[in-house]
């Protein structure tokens, strides 16, 4: 694996000297994450022409990454645990302003080609651009909630932020990730400001008092050996999912997203074949649903599940496979929502790491490609290494309007059948 070489690194805190607000409640969505890990987006570009990558530029990303977090102290603080006498404890983000962790570093042998090019992402050498590799969310205790790098490479660079998942969902890692890069490209304040006031159900007693924490869970997960595959799926071939999956539905309501998943976890289906149950996880957002203000900060997401018999997912087809997921989006009501997060609270179970089966999970409505840092937009997105399990679909929008990238996660026998199978290939426009 080429060397990736430290050159800086410290804790940049708020640039304000008081900070807007002392401590941040969490809440069940926030919990349930506690044995997890942080969220681990990356975004490539190509080197600035009319910058010189010195002292100068990486003390203006320091800088602006400090003026951001005036907007976003939480991501600034440390997780605040309160043990009580009945085996339970308490979590809250203390926004003391400890400072997020930056880094500095270069890759001196490794090109832009070398993370777009290959068939199979090069795991080992892209998870080194990342900060926090490993770190469970309960470690946000005495480690940092936001941890960023930025890698020079030969012709490139690579921005990475890790931010613990107890506090950020996807929308708000994005919120964050958008702000700082249009504080660095000159503004003074940010477009839309992050909403820090908290949801609970009206009759939830607060602060949660979770039972303690089996921490040796979060590591008790071994993966199969994994590979992961960028599949882009363009504009055009989204619209002809989307028609194929209405019309053999006999229907007007499959959204592109919903045909595209369809799509993934038929073929996903057939590559695996365990004969049994065929399984379809989706994360599903919860700010419309209950409705949330808009800019509200933290975890507002849940799972929602369906499952039918293999053989009879394969044999209906692409538009039996989209209603089923269209009527279970439908299905996710503000009511289901709420009582979710009511049940989670009176026997709260912590996910962990681990085979989730077929997961679609992220969103092509991210803005990925709208972080202008002040030498152009983005020309390409990738993830650390976490969470990493078979099946697992992470989706982003492409650079080209219109499309969507699927980052999918996959044992190399169900990659390389995916890869023979002509049906799946029929909708696929472009590999990277």
């Amino acid at each position: 694996m080429s060397k990736v070489e430290i050159i800086s690194s410290c804790l940049v805190g708020m640039a304000s000297d008081a900070p807007p607000m002392s401590r941040l409640e969490l809440t069940p969505w926030d919990l349930r994450l506690l044995l997890l890990y942080s969220v681990q987006r990356g975004i490539l570009f190509h080197k600035p022409q009319s910058q010189k990558i010195d002292h100068n530029f990486i003390d203006h990303l320091k800088n602006s990454l400090s003026r951001t977090l005036d907007f976003f102290p939480p991501l600034a603080g440390r997780l605040a645990t309160v043990e009580n006498d009945d085996n339970t404890a308490c979590y809250s983000v203390v926004c003391n302003n400890a400072g997020a962790e930056f880094v500095h570093a270069v890759a001196g042998d490794v090109s832009v080609s070398d993370i777009l090019e290959p068939k199979c992402v090069p795991e080992e050498l892209v998870s080194s651009f990342f900060r926090l590799n490993g770190v469970a969310n309960f470690e946000g205790t005495s480690k940092p909630l936001l941890g960023v790098q930025v890698t020079e490479l030969v012709d490139g660079i690579f921005i990475a932020c890790s931010a613990n998942h107890s506090i950020v969902d996807g929308i708000s890692f994005w919120h964050f990730f958008n702000s700082w890069s249009e504080i660095c490209r000159g503004f003074d304040t940010i477009p839309k400001s992050p909403v820090f006031e908290r949801w609970f159900p009206s009759n939830g007693s607060r602060p949660i008092r979770l039972p303690t924490l089996d921490k040796n869970m979060s590591q008790n997960y071994i993966p199969p050996p994994l590979l992961k595959r960028v599949f882009q799926f363009s504009k055009e071939s989204l619209a002809k999912l989307k028609a194929k999956a209405n019309s053999e539905a006999g229907t007007v309501k499959i959204s592109s997203l919903q045909a595209l998943s369809a799509h993934l976890w038929r073929s996903y289906t057939r590559c695996k074949r365990s004969n049994g149950e065929a399984v379809f996880i989706m994360a599903i957002g919860a700010r419309g649903r209950i409705p949330l203000p808009e800019g509200y900060f933290g975890n507002a997401v849940f799972g929602a599940r369906t499952a039918v018999k293999e053989a009879e997912l394969l044999q209906k087809g692409l538009g039996y496979a989209a209603l089923k997921i269209n009527e279970l989006v439908g299905e996710q009501t503000s009511e289901v929502a709420i009582k979710g997060v009511e049940d989670w609270m009176k026997n709260p179970v912590m996910p962990v790491k681990g085979n989730l089966s077929f997961f679609i999970t992220s969103s092509p409505r991210h803005d990925v490609y709208g972080n202008d840092f002040g030498w152009g937009k983005p020309i390409g997105v990738r993830s650390g290494k976490a969470p990493n399990f078979d099946g697992n679909m992470t989706t982003f929008p492409t650079a080209v309007d219109g499309g969507i990238e699927v980052h999918a996660c996959l044992t190399p026998e169900v990659l390389q059948a995916m890869e023979d199978d002509v049906e799946f290939l029929e909708a696929f426009s472009v590999t990277s």
